[in-house]
């Protein structure tokens, strides 16, 4: 029985997956569901005889914020109903029940999926209920499995993690954010002109100083100096902080 309007996050291109959650039976489950999918930017959330019923609303309180997934939340009655209109399904569990079933780690399924989505098809992830998972029947129903790689001796989940695990593994097959980098607030990088001054200058005051001794080793004990510096990525500000350092230091005297 399909419940309200799917218009938005309904797996076609350029959208995600649809979250089919079989049976649940916490609200509180759903709503942390909810709000696991919206930090990745997935919207359409299904669900097959919810055990507490729909609405819910210990689902809307758990959710926290995440509106936009809880008020188009669709309702099923089999799971056979929730996958009808899906080209391609997978289901998350720790097992493949015995049966031949492609399994993929939730990176790999995400690019699936992504491949899938960009060619015009609607995907959908099936999760079990909290206590059980899936049952045999809901995993034939999936062209694949999802196994999370995780402690071999302890690899429970509660729903919400386990939607939060491969949400986040679809969001970040799409995302271009950087591994690291460098915020410097309301200052630039240092170019190498302002780090060269820098150098420059501390450099002559080192040979005033007598520490760039004996000459011989002077060569590297510079280009040490400079690595040093660099290896710190300075900021305009910084570089400008440490001219102020070598100019106190000299207002007592010549570096010893």
């Amino acid at each position: 029985m399909a419940g309200t309007d799917r218009s938005a996050g309904t797996g076609v291109a350029g959208q995600g997956p649809a979250i089919i959650l079989v049976h649940p039976q916490m609200g509180e489950n759903i709503g942390a569901a909810a709000r696991a999918m919206l930090n990745c930017g997935l919207t359409e959330l299904r669900l097959v005889a919810p055990r507490d019923g729909w609405p819910n609303e210990r689902a809307v309180a758990m959710a926290s914020g995440a509106d936009q997934v809880i008020e188009q939340t669709a309702l099923y009655e089999t799971t056979a109903d929730a996958v009808a209109d899906l080209h391609r399904v997978y289901a998350s569990t720790a097992r493949p029940r015995g049966m031949i079933k492609m399994v993929a780690t939730p990176r790999g399924a995400a690019v699936e999926m992504r491949d899938a989505i960009a060619r015009g098809e609607r995907c959908g992830i099936l999760f079990g209920p909290e206590r059980a998972g899936l049952d045999n029947d809901d995993v034939a129903r999936a062209d694949a499995v999802i196994s999370v790689p995780l402690n071999p001796a302890y690899a429970s989940l509660n729903l919400a993690q386990a939607v939060l695990l491969i949400a986040y593994e679809w969001f970040q097959a799409g995302d271009n954010t950087p591994d690291t980098d460098l915020h410097t607030g309301r200052t630039d990088v240092a170019t190498k002109a302002e780090l060269d001054n820098f150098f420059d200058r501390l450099m002559a005051e080192l040979d005033a100083g007598g520490f760039l001794h004996p000459p011989e080793k002077r060569p590297t004990m510079v280009r040490n100096i400079r690595n040093l510096f660099l290896r710190a990525s300075l900021t305009q500000q910084e570089v400008q902080t440490l001219h102020g350092i070598v100019s106190s230091l000299l207002r007592g005297g010549p570096l010893r």
